[in-house]
């Protein structure tokens, strides 16, 4: 989240678009009520099922899955052409005036595909992308590397070049404009299936948000990313929130609904192949050194800290073992050469390529996509760690449905793990808050807390490689691991926060932390002189276990804190817990005052210049430089923050602007462009190019039984989604084994519209045969209003939907919902597209 939970209560409209608050998240919905109670908010929910949070709001709009980037282009579009953004805002704080390269041409010009596309490699060349510059001289004080002597040199350096106006035809803004003028009422209307009225009622609710007195924030789940678009759906909701001038501001932003407890603080500890913790990007084989590594970091953003932060993170996992002239270790860290996301493991292992793994707190043979296709590759492994609470089904997957458990080659150890209140430690919640959780009880049996188990695995070994000498073997005996044979989650905790290995200084031999005590701040790592003086875990977590008052005197790790004293009018609650970064509430909180540091309003007002002081102050930590003013300006011949102006809130950028148009980092576009899903019951109504160019289609076995097949409408005409229930839980594991919890949900179900049960003949309570192109699976029929047709490029389409949350373990049981789903992930992330597939319904 950019914002917080609380910070919810502050916001005059509430777009709720893929996803289900009052179900899967119903603590929330205390604070959209509080707003729509105390503000007169208005609560829209955009979905294509009506849900329990539409049956709650202020206005319910259905639109056909897969169609999100088209319904937010279309309010783009509308707060454009109605002069409803804030134009101040987007002037100053996005790229908008930003030129960009003569020779880009988009999908208007190009029926769907933009400049630089390769059909063979299914990729682009991202050259006509990139912005216009302009080389400058500067003057910049060097280290002479004869002497080490500091010298002032002459250098030329290349400047982002910038329009006078909005209406330049090669700014940011002239091309999005373009781009999103296609997205008319009607053509929303005629993609999405959502009613031509219904649509304009949210565009000039929610593009009224535009004002700068009153805010909107997005509130959104898997319903927006499980797709083979996501990660540009979810660039959708930031670039209107960047258009209305709803970032950094209260009641504002683009509000992640984590799926579980410490789905957050997960992805904080880089539980994904392509970060390391605090998003640090995962060395590649290309990074042949630490040299070549920290030239992958912004120099002109904070990133530029990026190799301290590193650093830190070495030390912490090597101590003593990394050193300035081994690069601190950096040759221990694993290259990747790939893609190893979720799909590409399970079509390796599928291939044989993966001889063992090991599963923590995950299903996969039925939370996977096509799962009948990874529990098949699971026959594959020699062996399967599983720790879990349960014997789930992937810990069984040898005695599955149509699988022989004496052709089962693969050993399986499960191993009892501790529930969440069978352990202490910290979570993270959506809002980026860090919270200390007691340990309840004591794990019963045999059951284990994870950091016992790992502790244990890891010293069994550090035993076994001990006695080598070969340097392949370092990384393990050099591997610091020293919480205790019992593990204290406390010392691991003041890993992650960071502490002096010794004096830490800053240039001017000034003592900053002194030896053996924790940092207070990300801010010291960036400070030191050697960054190597330093063991930091995770630099976003620098401070979040530093003894802090708790706003009543008592002093304690900041994680610990339960302090209800709220200096603002907001609800941020300052001593509750810590947030990340140096606990912040709002990220991007520059952007809540105007350019010339006033508020934009004083009922909005976070952070504000206080001149007579030389500094920004206000209710919550300033995401800027406490010191820098207003109006100064970018230095190219600095680095860092130095490079960017006292207009720049978007620190982590490397121009310091909310990106409208995104020259890298993103595969398929620098503006999101509608494609449709693999599975489509219609052609793109939009351009001629039917799937995302760059998705990843694999074929392995495709027409075998058991593949990576992919279904026509012809043959399944209906779409379908997945989603959650309350009385479940995920995979199910954690549910379907309480007898309450199956009670009040014990049958899998297939949720159908009346008109097309009555088309099929299909009564409520009727046992059905859902099938797609990867298998079929039977449960009942729930009859119901919630889904309806859509009229979508002339064509009448339906949708059905089911849970994903049974199997064949626990109390209540069904068949597994992702046998149907294929094996397809997002452009950019390989997310897999659970929310969108064909199949056909019969009556059993």
């Amino acid at each position: 989240m950019t914002n917080d939970w609380t910070d919810i209560k502050n916001s005059d409209c509430i777009l709720v678009p893929g996803a289900n608050p009052a179900e899967n998240h119903p603590a929330s919905m205390a604070w959209v009520n509080e707003a729509r109670d105390k503000r007169g908010a208005k609560l829209i929910v955009v979905d294509p099922r009506f849900t329990r949070t539409a049956a709650t709001a202020d206005l319910y709009v259905p639109l056909r899955s897969g169609t999100d980037i088209v319904f937010l282009g279309g309010l783009m579009n509308y707060a454009i052409q109605n002069k409803l953004y804030n134009e101040e805002y987007v002037k100053y704080y996005t790229n908008a005036l930003t030129l960009v390269n003569t020779d880009f041409e988009g999908p208007a010009d190009l029926d769907g595909l933009f400049s630089g596309y390769d059909a063979e490699k299914r990729a682009y060349d991202t050259t006509t992308w990139q912005y216009q510059t302009e080389k400058q001289t500067v003057t910049v004080t060097e280290t002479d590397p004869d002497t080490g002597e500091e010298v002032t040199v002459e250098k030329e350096v290349s400047v982002i070049k910038q329009a006078t106006s909005l209406d330049d035809p090669n700014c940011v803004f002239a091309h999005l404009k373009k781009h999103y003028a296609r997205f008319t009422p009607e053509v929303v209307e005629q993609v999405c299936g959502t009613p031509k009225d219904k649509f304009l009622q949210v565009a000039e609710t929610f593009c009224a948000t535009g004002a700068v007195d009153k805010s909107g924030t997005i509130m959104y789940a898997m319903g927006q990313t499980q797709h083979t678009v996501g990660t540009q759906n979810v660039r959708s909701m930031a670039m209107l929130q960047l258009l209305l001038g709803n970032i950094g501001i209260p009641g504002g932003g683009v509000n992640a609904l984590r799926g579980e407890s410490n789905v957050q603080g997960s992805t904080d500890m880089a539980l994904l192949f392509h970060i390391l913790p605090g998003y640090l990007g995962t060395p590649r084989d290309v990074d042949v050194d630490f040299a070549a590594y920290s030239r992958r970091f912004d120099t002109t953003s904070y990133w530029v800290n990026g190799p301290r932060f590193f650093t830190s993170l070495m030390k912490a996992w090597y101590g003593d073992a990394a050193t300035k002239d081994n690069d601190y270790a950096y040759d221990y860290v694993p290259k990747i050469t790939g893609n190893y996301s979720w799909i590409t493991l399970f079509e390796a292992m599928y291939g044989g390529n993966i001889k063992g793994m090991v599963c923590m707190g995950q299903n996969p043979a039925v939370g996977g996509p096509n799962a009948r296709f990874e529990r098949k590759a699971m026959e594959n492994l020699e062996w399967l760690v599983v720790m879990d609470l349960f014997e789930t089904e992937t810990a069984s997957f040898w005695k599955g449905p149509a699988v022989q458990p004496k052709d089962i080659k693969t050993e399986v150890f499960l191993l009892p793990a501790a529930d969440a209140l069978e352990k202490a430690g910290s979570i993270v919640t959506s809002g980026r808050r860090s919270q200390w959780r007691p340990q309840i009880a004591a794990p019963p049996g045999e059951a284990k807390y994870d950091i016992w188990i790992l502790t244990r695995l890891a010293n069994a070994l550090k035993d076994v490689y001990a006695p080598s000498s070969d340097s392949k073997d370092s990384p393990i005996i050099d591997l610091v691991w020293d919480y205790g044979d019992e593990p204290d989650v406390e010392l691991v905790a003041r890993e992650v926060n960071g502490y002096a290995l010794e004096d830490v200084k800053d240039s001017s031999d000034k003592v900053l932390v002194n030896k053996g005590e924790l940092i207070a701040t990300f801010g010291t790592i960036a400070s030191a002189a050697d960054p190597g003086t330093i063991a930091c875990g995770n630099w976003l977590f620098g401070g979040y276990f530093y003894p802090t008052d708790d706003g009543t005197g008592a002093v304690m790790p900041a994680v610990k804190r339960r302090g209800q004293k709220d200096p603002s009018p907001y609800g941020f609650y300052p001593y509750w817990g810590f947030t990340w970064p140096a606990n912040r509430r709002i990220i991007y909180n520059r952007a809540s005052a105007r350019p010339d540091g006033t508020p934009w309003s004083e009922d909005k007002k976070v952070i504000w210049w206080d001149g007579d002081a030389g500094k920004w102050t206000g209710y919550d930590v300033p995401d800027f430089s406490a010191t820098k003013a207003p109006d100064a300006k970018a230095d190219p011949a600095k680095t860092g923050l130095g490079a960017q102006a006292g207009t720049d809130p978007f620190i982590m950028q490397s121009d310091g602007k909310g990106w409208l148009f995104a020259p890298v980092k993103l595969n398929e576009g620098p503006f999101p462009e509608h494609y449709e899903p693999l599975e489509s019951p219609i052609e793109n109504p939009i351009s001629s190019v039917q799937n995302n160019p760059v998705i990843k289609l694999w074929d392995t076995d495709r027409g075998e039984d058991v593949g990576d097949n992919v279904g026509t409408a012809d043959q399944f005409p209906i779409i379908c989604s997945t989603y959650r229930v309350c009385e479940h839980w995920q995979a199910g594991a954690m549910s379907r084994t309480l007898p309450w919890l199956a009670e009040c949900q014990p049958d899998m179900f297939l949720e159908i519209g009346e008109e097309l049960a009555q088309e099929k003949g299909i009564n409520n309570g009727d046992q059905v045969v859902v099938s797609s192109a990867r298998g079929r699976i039977q449960m009942v029929a729930v009859v119901t209003k919630r889904w309806r047709p859509f009229t979508v490029d002339g064509k009448k389409v339906h949708q059905v939907g089911m849970p994903w949350h049974f199997g064949w373990q626990g109390v209540a049981t069904g068949e597994v919902a992702n046998d149907l789903t294929a094996h397809v992930g997002d452009g950019n992330t390989m997310i897999p597209e659970y929310k969108v597939f064909l199949v056909d319904v019969k009556k059993a």
